[in-house]
């Protein structure tokens, strides 16, 4: 089943090669397997290199990028479709309801936003989307460690790992996007803040 897969990515010039190289390789595999793209709209970095490899292998890209960052991150206007949002919330919006699932490479503060808000859905079960992070270089193990963290101490339900795969290699990353998801129930305890 073809799937609408949304990339969050860097878009920083200042990343080693590498992680455009895996960029470039998820947007490979992403269209070798049929799916769509839709990513943030900007042609530099990471956000550029997959949406190039996604098209030169016959995807259908979308990117979504905000008014205010049409200049500084260069939109792509190769997309097959440019949405141009006023903010930052409508942008998260919108790649939110085109995409059936997430997949998350390395990034900076920005992906890490996207992330967090995707993945606090989902933990709380307000969509039954995958949400994949795609860590091949260990980027993303202090975040690992810090959410094991939060949940040894209570301020995180263990829960929290069910709405998330977590894999090294782009194969695998794809092979969870495109299993059927489970609903995680939320109950009243994930929403209160402390045990009574």
């Amino acid at each position: 089943m073809a799937l609408a897969v949304c990339v969050f990515c860097a878009s920083s010039s200042k990343i080693d090669k590498g992680y455009l190289e895996l960029a470039e390789r998820v947007g490979a595999e992403l269209a070798r397997r049929g799916h769509s793209l839709v990513s943030g709209g900007a042609q530099v970095s990471c956000m550029g290199a997959v949406a190039r490899a996604a098209r030169a292998g016959g995807a259908t890209t979308v990117g979504v990028i905000p008014e205010g960052l049409v200049k500084v991150e260069i939109s792509d206007e190769e997309n097959d479709e440019l949405v141009v949002t006023p903010d930052m919330r409508a942008r998260k919006g919108e790649m939110d309801r085109r995409s059936d699932a997430f997949l998350v490479l390395p990034g900076g503060i920005g992906t890490l936003e996207e992330l967090f808000e995707i993945w606090t859905a989902r933990t709380l079960g307000m969509h039954d989307k995958p949400v994949v992070i795609l860590d091949p270089t260990g980027v993303y193990e202090p975040l690992r460690a810090l959410m094991t963290g939060l949940v040894e101490q209570g301020f995180a339900r263990a829960k929290v790992f069910d709405a998330v795969g977590w894999t090294a290699s782009v194969d695998e990353a794809f092979d969870l996007l495109e299993r059927s998801q489970p609903r995680i129930e939320a109950t009243p305890e994930d929403y209160a803040e402390a045990e009574l």
